[in-house]
């Protein structure tokens, strides 16, 4: 068995989505099913429609949303499915992986921080923001999870080869790994049955030019990935240890003056964040 049929091996038995949850994302990614399936599945479990009925509510000011039903109309299926990421895939996000040297609460503030510098990214270039962008972003780091909190991937070896020969850590988990944390992610989403446009993204993200297709989502996320890690918080024991694509800075016609004011706005949007994300290091929460 190879190392990297062995990491499949092992990750295919340690992280399951609930039921819930993956029925909800196969629902979405059907074109057959409506929001009426949606709000059915959802009516049968009583946390997932509390969480749901809070968070719809959270925002408004004129009269409430009480049903179900509603509250999946007001949402619109992008935030759906970002409301069953959060409430079934980012509670793992908050342990601490050692294999990546990242405290309880790192992980989760890197993938926030990643995500909303591809949504302002978006905005600031007059783009227009998919409503999968900041889902893709929030699971781009999947993969590290897996990796360095299940198998327990030593990332000393693979940092010293890519100080050594000056390639990326994702390559240096190739040559050592057979396999990087971003196929990892990619390859777990599609157990899970998340959409394909996300699964894509995820895969890419670290080298969006290798995929077979251009794609918006794509490039905003791996911008995105790019300046969080410029912004600095969340770096585990890979930092900066990453190749920004040449061909996505200039698809996208990002210039340093935009990068600097994406990166000031998405600061000031994770200033009430901090506080939040310190709470969730100590007790598990839902975001």
């Amino acid at each position: 068995m190879t190392r990297k049929q062995e990491i499949l091996h092992r990750a295919e038995r340690i992280l399951l989505l609930p039921a819930c949850t993956q029925k909800a994302l196969q629902l979405l990614d059907s074109p057959e099913a409506d929001s009426e399936d949606l709000a059915r599945l959802i009516e049968f479990d009583p946390g997932l429609t509390a969480n749901l009925l809070k968070i719809v509510n959270a925002s408004r000011f004129d009269a409430p949303v009480c049903s179900v039903r509603d509250a999946v109309g007001a949402f619109g299926s992008g935030m759906i499915i970002q409301f069953f990421v959060s409430t079934g895939v980012v509670p793992f996000y908050v342990q601490k992986i050692e294999g990546y040297d990242l405290a309880p609460h790192m992980l989760m503030q890197s993938s926030v921080t990643a995500a909303l510098c591809a949504e302002e990214l978006g905005r600031a270039l007059g783009m227009g923001v998919p409503g999968h962008t900041y889902t893709s972003a929030l699971l781009a780091g999947v993969g590290k999870l897996i990796l360095g909190a299940y198998v327990k991937v030593e990332a000393r070896p693979i940092l010293d080869l890519a100080a050594r020969e000056g390639i990326g850590f994702d390559e240096a988990e190739d040559r050592i790994l057979g396999i990087n944390h971003a196929e990892v992610g990619a390859w777990l989403l599609e157990r899970w049955r998340v959409p394909g446009p996300i699964v894509r993204v995820v895969r890419h993200h670290l080298r969006p030019e290798l995929c077979p297709q251009v794609d918006p989502v794509l490039d905003l996320v791996h911008a995105g990935m790019v300046m969080s890690k410029m912004i600095g918080l969340g770096l585990g024991a890979d930092g900066l240890n990453y190749i920004p694509s040449r061909v996505v800075i200039d698809r996208l016609g990002l210039t340093p003056e935009v990068a600097d004011r994406v990166s000031a706005e998405v600061v000031e949007r994770l200033g009430p964040l901090n506080d939040l994300f310190l709470e969730c290091a100590d007790t598990n929460c839902l975001l």
